[in-house]
């Protein structure tokens, strides 16, 4: 939180010299003629009735009323109710930084409404608005502006972490407002990082962008001329290469291009080939977007309790999953991801891993018995050997009879893989049960790897290091994980070993995201859902702002 508040504070300067402190100074104007002592007190019926008439069914910003004898928190003349409608409108300043809609927080319309609030029940209503605007701004900042993601993608399986207004509007009581706005930031640094790059991507809009992009198919060390000045340029304002007038490809520019093609998931050979240069042609416009979009979906992780002290994060796009310990990454490996296909990307949603499956079972899915097998085995009974098929009672079934006379919906039977080396799922699975039958997994397929896009997968997720990340898991509670997992793995008996600790897993999709240091990376928006949540967020309001002065 340190850092957030340095952040806030160096872009305090900005905000406060364009808005706050002049709709501050309105407010503050107009507050004395909002309450006095001798036209109304709120004990009047009219106040009251317009404020429980006004909530309608908001039973959460009513129960907090009602328990306070409906006493208002922002209308009344005393200095409590000023520092709140202070706070309030001082955030509003904030909203773009944050990259929320800043028409829906209207500062100066509201404070219009607060100068003629006369009578009790155009105070009543007043109250109510506050009430409701301050909890439409804190659930934006602190749990996310689209309300459901999954009507954006079907494929988002997240449900909002918003917190109840009546526990919002008892903190603006009992904490200091300007504490409580501050406190609805996420706390992550991820978040922090990501509303610094935000406002340098604007400020490099401002003054010209990127500048102009790279003709060419192809560059490599050792050439120069024109189109090489042109990447020199390109990567100097990216901030990736140190201000020179070097005409060639030299060595300088080359671990230019290769820290570029880490920070964008691409092969790294120092070679500006054809995916390289598409990615540094890509107009910081579209950069700034993927930022916005990140900032929303690191709200929709705004978890209260956080992500757990130990869990296990999965960015999609990124094709690795990762084992973080106290926010401190202390494993990583390459996965493969559902394919592009839409019946077989792979979903977003967060659960918990309790036990992993040494030696597992394969069980194929009913789709892929139904799409890919059946139509052999009516054909052929013996057809797909490796496979057995099972009964409801968990009997392998005889091939020695005609499937012939079965649909694919009626088809009765299940099908799946003994354990061994060709086993589609490897030598172990990593279970966090849930309603997507989505896990981790070792596979065979260990080619698959060294692609640079990994999207192979039915919708699980596939492992590059699976033993490793099983000792990693099995280190918390065995002395000796490897020695312990291997014997299991020797057995070759289909084994469940429970986690002592359960561990959330994460399975997000971030197309940008940051390090501790150095530059924002990219990734591909390979299932089109940043695309729609960006187009989503745009019909909430959000735009790119990027007119600001400096």
């Amino acid at each position: 939180m340190r850092g957030q508040q340095k952040f806030y504070e160096q872009i305090g300067g900005r905000i406060q010299s364009l808005f706050v402190a002049g709709a501050v100074a309105g407010l503050l104007a107009c507050a004395p003629a909002m309450v006095s002592a001798e036209n109304f007190s709120f004990k009047v019926t009219a106040y009251k009735q317009a404020v429980a008439e006004s909530l309608g069914d908001e039973e959460g910003i009513a129960a907090f009323y009602r328990a306070r004898g409906f006493e208002p928190i922002w209308t009344g003349d005393d200095a409590a109710s000023t520092d709140r409608r202070r706070a309030l409108i001082e955030s509003f300043g904030l909203a773009d930084v944050h990259g929320l809609p800043t028409a829906k927080y209207d500062a100066r319309a509201l404070m219009n409404k607060m100068a003629a609030a006369r009578t009790g029940r155009e105070r009543g209503l007043l109250e109510v608005e506050l009430s409701r605007t301050f909890i439409s701004f804190a659930n934006d900042l602190q749990s996310g502006i689209i309300d459901n993601p999954g009507r954006v993608d079907s494929q988002i399986k997240r449900t909002l972490p918003r917190r109840a207004p009546e526990d919002l509007l008892t903190q603006l009581i009992e904490q200091r407002p300007e504490a409580v706005l501050r406190n609805l930031v996420p706390p992550t640094a991820e978040y922090s990082r990501l509303m610094r790059a935000k406002l340098v991507l604007e400020r490099k809009i401002r003054h010209g962008g990127w500048g102009a992009t790279v003709s060419a198919a192809k560059l490599e060390p050792g050439q120069s001329g024109d189109r090489v000045v042109a990447l020199r340029n390109r990567l100097v304002s990216m901030d990736y290469l140190a201000p020179s007038l070097t005409t060639t490809y030299d060595s300088a520019m080359e671990a230019a291009v290769r820290q570029f093609q880490d920070d964008h998931g691409l092969n790294i050979d120092g070679v500006a080939g054809s995916s390289t240069l598409r990615e540094i042609n890509v107009a910081p416009e579209d950069r700034l977007k993927s930022v916005i979009v990140a900032m929303e979906r690191e709200r929709w992780l705004n978890i209260e309790g956080g992500r757990g002290k130990r869990h296990i994060l999965v960015n999609l796009v990124d094709f690795h999953a990762q084992i973080i310990d106290d926010d401190k990454l202390t494993f990583e490996t390459r996965s493969v991801i559902g394919h592009q296909d839409h019946d077989r990307r792979t979903p977003e949603f967060s659960d918990v891993m309790t036990h992993m499956v040494i030696n597992p079972y394969w069980y194929v899915p009913r789709s892929i018995i139904v799409g890919e097998y059946l139509p052999l085995l009516r054909s052929n009974p013996g057809a797909a050997g490796h496979l057995d098929i099972i009964d409801s009672r968990g009997r392998v079934v005889s091939r020695g009879q005609s499937f012939a006379r079965f649909s694919s919906s009626s088809f009765p039977y299940s099908m799946r893989q003994r354990p061994g080396p060709r086993n589609a799922l490897g030598t172990v699975k990593f279970m966090f049960p849930n309603k997507y039958n989505i896990y981790l997994h070792d596979t065979p397929s260990q080619s698959l790897f060294a692609r640079e896009v990994r999207t192979f997968s039915h919708g699980c997720i596939r492992l590059d290091d699976p033993h490793d990340f099983a000792y990693a898991l099995l280190a918390r509670q065995t002395a000796d994980p490897v020695n312990y997992f291997q014997s299991i793995l020797r057995s070759g008996q289909n084994t469940k070993v429970n986690l002592e600790q359960n561990v959330p897993v994460h399975l997000i999709y971030r197309t940008a995201f940051t390090p501790a240091k150095g530059h924002v990376n990219y990734r591909h928006d390979i299932y089109n859902r940043d695309a729609r949540i960006w187009e989503a967020l745009q019909a909430e309001g959000v735009s790119l702002m990027t007119h600001w002065e400096s």
